[in-house]
């Protein structure tokens, strides 16, 4: 009686003092959850291995989203792709010699009476491009033999770098400002390439050859090579870099320019 008592007393006092008074359910609820968090705190004490598994699971899953975004990044999923480029929209493209007069002429000039080997270079001080330059300036005694003359492009044109690309190439070099060897559709890699191991398959294949570059021009839009016909004959190869370093296979550039028919043999046949 006593202990209820002293609990109308308190009620008593609150009502007489116009505070609201809380329910005796809502105490208890509070007294509840007060003694579980407590109890849960207790628990994690006395099982420190139950947080010891959570941060684990935490760590697998990080580890396995890194790995599944590796082996994306080493799929075809995420390359930029590539549209071919047409005859017609290759032969109408402006191009500049590097002279201190240059001179201003359209592609097709470069193969219409005998094609060409036209590489696009993604940049001339890279040592991946500079590669790819020796391997198809080698091709040069047997394109000398075919009379199918070796070309190059580049998108710009800074201090001397075209000068020391020259020694990789074995073949004049022309200026493409607006960079419709890289088109129809430009296609571009970023960080993606630092990521894949073909790219530093292409790394390590280039240093052990001694090759050596630098890091000055624009080097993400991607580039290619061309072997064009005589004429009208049309475009025979068109290889795309998909990824930095993805050189060309010579030996099909080489069937390729085996297929060309001078524009003085075609006319003959006609």
């Amino acid at each position: 009686m006593g202990s209820q008592n002293n609990g109308t007393g308190v009620l008593s006092i609150l009502w007489s003092r116009g505070e609201s008074c809380p329910s005796p359910g809502s105490w208890w609820l509070r007294h509840r959850v007060r003694e579980g968090k407590q109890a849960s705190k207790m628990f994690f004490l006395q099982d420190p291995s139950l947080f010891t598994m959570g941060m684990w699971s935490i760590g697998v899953g990080a580890l396995g989203a890194a790995a599944l975004a590796l082996f994306l990044a080493n799929t075809d999923v995420f390359l930029p792709k590539s549209q071919k480029a047409a005859l017609e929209y290759l032969e109408d493209t402006d191009l500049k010699t590097l002279e201190k007069e240059p001179r201003t002429f359209k592609a097709k000039e470069l193969w219409e009476k005998n094609g060409a080997v036209i590489m696009a270079v993604r940049r001339p001080g890279c040592f991946l491009c500079r590669e790819e330059a020796m391997d198809l300036s080698l091709l040069k005694p047997k394109l000398d033999e075919l009379g199918v003359p070796l070309y190059a492009v580049v998108k710009e044109q800074l201090s001397t770098e075209v000068e020391d690309f020259q020694p990789y190439f074995k073949g004049e070099i022309f200026l493409d400002e607006k960079k419709k060897f890289y088109g129809p559709q430009r296609r571009k890699m970023m960080l993606l390439g630092f990521v894949r191991l073909g790219v530093w398959r292409n790394f390590f294949r280039a240093w052990d050859r001694g090759i050596s570059g630098n890091l000055e021009g624009e080097g993400f839009i991607l580039g290619g090579v061309f072997v064009v016909g005589s004429g009208r004959q049309g475009i025979l190869l068109e290889h795309r870099e998909k990824e930095f370093g993805d050189k060309v296979n010579v030996d099909s550039v080489l069937e390729a320019a085996r297929k060309i028919k001078p524009q003085t043999l075609a006319s003959e046949e006609k």
